[in-house]
């Protein structure tokens, strides 16, 4: 994969993860709205400016958040500085937050209290920004904090319980006078809490992790694909490169109706003549460019390029109900480009053959090399048809098959010609009115 995809892939991953972390800030205020109604109902009037204090830094911070991501200041390790922040807070608010207003109780009694589920908020919220560094960072510091609020709080108390100073073998009244003094600090549960807690956190960012990669596995190969398909693209049409890469190099021969159209240059023996071999190829490049590009504007494909000759299909590979007015329509679009531009400074006069019929198209060829083209007698009249021009004078012929197919009623009928395979004779049509041509191939 080139340096550019995979700058690509990363640009890409970037902009995954400023869109989550937006996302997650919005959570986070839905959040802490849901905290601020728990607490102000649950707990005395006296605390609601301190709660509501609280909330409004939280919520500050958010926003303070949300304007950098994406803007010049936006580092990488940003996001780590307002998870860390949150932390930081709730922590503060678990070690010196009133634990009830009626009773004095020991401060070690907070973590009896329902406060440590909390901290998977913090989790939750960075896993929106899909990036399992900022999950493991939460998980470390979470648990950490958690660890450090613990033992702050106990380092003061002169006189501690664990869960090892309940008697082997204790009875129903010994287990409960230790799990309920105020002095019972279960040090081994803060540890199983925050092993608990790391534990999430390591599991969401192998998850996250697993998943980038699938991800990144998925850009790669759609990247790699269009860097196949603008390479193969150059040297067979875009839509069989595509095929052929998606059918992992099959495509098989089909036979199918298709309108089938033939373009060429008028005099073009006079004008390499007159032009020399560099000069005609840059003209002949420039015309190429152009037809292609309106060729596929029409849903068609270059099948072929002939010396001066564009042969193009519509209907094949790319299915199309409405290929042969669309075919039609391209041949106009074409003459009227050839009428008002230049092709590498040079005027073109063009013929075009256009018909309808069945044909085989496919991947054809030998010694390893193949090439995707299409057969039958329906490509050979459309050959025909352009040749024709030169004796009608005109610039675009249409078969009957074609007039039929796309059903218009502004098509004029040239004259009636003879068509290999079939009795009598056959009219043909045009959309333009005759113009003579220059004498030429």
């Amino acid at each position: 994969m080139t340096e550019r995809a995979d700058a690509e892939i990363e640009k890409t991953f970037h902009e995954a993860e400023q869109v989550g972390l937006k996302l997650a800030i919005k959570g986070r205020f839905v959040a802490i709205a849901a905290v601020e109604v728990w607490l102000l109902v649950s707990r005395s009037s006296e605390w609601a400016p301190a709660f509501l204090a609280a909330g409004a830094v939280f919520a500050g911070l958010g926003v303070l958040h949300y304007l950098i991501i994406g803007s010049r200041h936006d580092r990488p390790w940003v996001k780590y500085i307002f998870i860390t922040v949150d932390i930081a807070l709730l922590s503060a608010a678990v070690a010196y937050a009133p634990l009830t207003d009626a009773l004095d109780l020991p401060k070690v009694m907070v973590f009896r209290f329902d406060l440590f589920p909390y901290y998977f908020l913090i989790i939750a919220v960075a896993a929106f920004s899909f990036s399992p560094g900022m999950v493991l960072w939460a998980g470390v510091a979470g648990a950490a904090s958690w660890m450090a609020v613990f033992f702050w709080v106990v380092a003061p108390m002169e006189r501690v319980l664990e869960w090892g100073d309940i008697p082997a073998g204790a009875t129903g009244e010994q287990y409960p006078s230790v799990v309920f003094d105020a002095d019972f600090i279960a040090t081994g549960s803060r540890v199983q809490e925050s092993v608990v807690f790391l534990t999430v956190a390591v599991l969401l960012a192998i998850v996250m992790r697993r998943a980038r990669q699938t991800v990144r596995q998925q850009l790669e190969a759609d990247a790699e694909r269009r860097s196949i398909s603008e390479i193969f693209g150059r040297y067979v049409p875009r839509a069989v490169a595509d095929r052929v890469i998606s059918d992992k190099g099959a495509l098989a021969p089909v036979e199918r109706e298709a309108t089938v159209m033939f373009i060429d240059v008028a005099g073009f023996t006079e004008l390499t003549e007159r032009f020399g071999p560099t000069r005609i190829v840059d003209v002949l490049n420039a015309f190429f460019d152009a037809a292609t590009r309106i060729i596929g504007d029409h849903n068609g494909i270059v099948t072929q390029f002939q010396g001066d000759a564009v042969l193009a299909t519509f209907n094949v590979p790319i299915a199309d109900q409405n290929h042969a007015g669309r075919t039609i329509e391209c041949a106009r679009k074409i003459l009227q480009t050839a009428d008002t531009e230049t092709f590498g400074g040079t005027e073109l006069s063009l013929r075009i053959g256009i018909n309808t019929g069945s044909v085989i198209a496919g991947n054809v060829g030998g010694g390893g090399r193949q090439n995707y083209t299409v057969h039958g007698d329906a490509v050979n009249l459309a050959a025909r048809l352009e040749s024709m021009n030169k004796e009608l004078g005109t610039r675009l012929l249409i078969s009957e098959s074609t007039a039929l197919a796309a059903g218009r009623d502004d098509l004029t009928e040239v004259a009636r010609v003879q068509v290999r395979g079939l009795s009598g004779e056959r009219p043909v049509f045009t959309v333009l009115a005759p113009h003579a041509l220059a004498a030429g191939d």
